[in-house]
């Protein structure tokens, strides 16, 4: 009976977590998609509890209790900027459960008076990918967290024949597989831990090689490990579900990771086997000399500039984030829609440190999701728009990715805002964008900079646009 109502659960929650999928890839939906996600996963702990003989519930309880405790605490916490690396280390959190369960799951198994290996090659095999996936995606999450929190550089660390290193790295874990099968439970214990150490290094290596321009892909790529983890541990654990779920995280993350890379002309490749075909940059990529000349914008002039339009396009990007200026940016956005102004916003894919981190920046600041755009549906708008206004956004409208061959993001598909009439770009400085790139956007013609924080300036326009209506 327990088995019947085991496998109803599993099927139910796992219809569950596909729904939730297919919400959250629509803001309208994601709400949806969540509430859907929590229900499947609420099921599936419970069904398993009640199913499982012998089982130590105070521990359980006290686990699952702890946990939604910390992850409440967390998500309370944290500011949307920082939402990025907490991502990233929730997914070191998955990879290191993987390595314990797989290291327990051994010495259940294998241990004291366990069967021999070679009556269960399979099971073994299981456990050395499970810890394998699980210590990359536990340590190379460690690192991704420290580059996106600033503890650790944003420039890619290219080792002499780091792809020998990493092949290197993969060869001798399957050799240590194949010793452990014909060895004894102790010394097959000593060669898994000594796999688990390699491919925690791998993990790092992975990781570290990767320029921070290129971040936002190896969070979603990380999350596709996290589920081939837990896809890996539910084929040891002989858990449906698990099989399920992780494939599910380990698909939709992997799809997800191809499409930024399309978005930002990267290889797929580039990103998995950390800088394959890179080379240490050789010439400098911000100017150099004297500084050239940009015309200055200041709060009233933009404000009239703004007025004075019938088409306004934003532009958001990471600095908005930092500076927490998109409540003023979506009251800028009221009064010139009230006033019969048309005003968009233009949404390049890799925008801010994770996937879609403007878009839920812009819904928290209650911007209607109908004139939120995705940078192919508003590319070709530009040029019929008078003012196109960029809060905190370089990288992503850099025209030097369409013109300078010698550029690091030439080919990455930008925003194309110089096309149009004005463009004032708000920040704090001429400083280069996360690319480390100068930004020949700043000295065009039709370009103004309107220096100051993002929140301040928006601010300050806000007020100018109430004082003229």
């Amino acid at each position: 009976m327990h088995e019947v109502m085991l496998a109803a659960a599993y099927l139910l929650a796992s219809l569950l977590f596909i729904l939730s999928l297919r919400g959250l890839s629509s803001q309208l939906t994601a709400r949806n998609g969540n509430f859907y996600g929590a229900i499947g996963m609420a099921m599936a702990v419970v069904a398993i509890v009640v199913a499982t003989d012998n089982l130590a519930l105070p521990h359980v309880l006290a686990a699952i209790i702890g946990g939604a405790l910390v992850g409440s605490f967390l998500a309370a916490r944290v500011a949307m900027t920082a939402m990025p690396e907490l991502v990233a280390l929730l997914h070191s959190f998955v990879g290191g459960a993987a390595v314990l369960v797989g290291l327990a799951s051994f010495q259940a198994h294998f241990g004291g008076d366990g069967p021999h290996l070679t009556q269960n090659p399979v099971l073994l095999s299981e456990i050395w990918v499970d810890v394998f996936i699980g210590g990359i995606t536990a340590c190379g999450s460690v690192v991704a967290w420290a580059k996106l929190k600033g503890l650790l550089s944003g420039r890619p660390l290219l080792l002499p024949g780091r792809h020998a290193l990493n092949a290197g790295a993969v060869t001798a874990s399957i050799g240590l597989l194949v010793l452990a099968l014909s060895a004894d439970p102790g010394q097959a214990w000593t060669y898994l831990l000594a796999m688990m150490a390699i491919s925690g290094l791998l993990g790092v290596h992975l990781v570290v090689a990767i320029g921070g321009a290129d971040m936002p892909v190896v969070v979603s790529l990380l999350n596709s490990y996290s589920g081939w983890t837990a896809s890996a541990a539910g084929f040891m654990l002989g858990n449906d579900l698990l099989v399920v779920t992780g494939a599910l995280v380990g698909a939709s993350g992997a799809i997800l990771s191809y499409i930024m890379c399309k978005a930002m002309n990267r290889s797929i490749w580039n990103v998995v086997f950390g800088g394959f075909g890179a080379a240490p940059t050789t010439k400098a990529v911000a100017a150099v000399g004297e500084p050239l000349a940009v015309n200055e914008a200041d709060v009233a002039g933009t404000a009239q500039w703004l007025l004075d339009a019938r088409r306004v396009i934003v532009t958001p990007g990471y600095g908005m984030a930092v500076a927490r200026a998109q409540h003023a940016v979506r009251e800028i956005c009221d009064l010139l829609r009230a006033r019969g102004c048309e005003v968009t916003f233009a949404i390049h894919p890799v925008a801010g440190r994770l996937p879609g981190h403007m878009n839920v920046l812009l819904a928290e600041a209650a911007v209607p999701y109908d004139i939120v755009m995705e940078m192919d549906e508003i590319n070709g708008d530009f040029i019929d728009t008078d003012v196109v206004l960029v809060v905190g956004a370089n990288d992503i409208v850099n025209p030097s990715a369409e013109t300078d061959e010698d550029s690091p993001i030439y080919g990455m598909p930008v925003l194309q805002v110089w096309h149009s009439r004005k463009v004032v770009i708000c920040k704090r400085s001429r400083a280069s964008g996360y690319a480390g790139v100068d930004n020949p956007l700043f000295y065009n013609d039709n370009s103004a900079m309107l220096f100051g924080d993002a929140q301040a300036s928006m601010a300050g326009i806000l007020q100018h646009l109430k004082a003229a209506d």
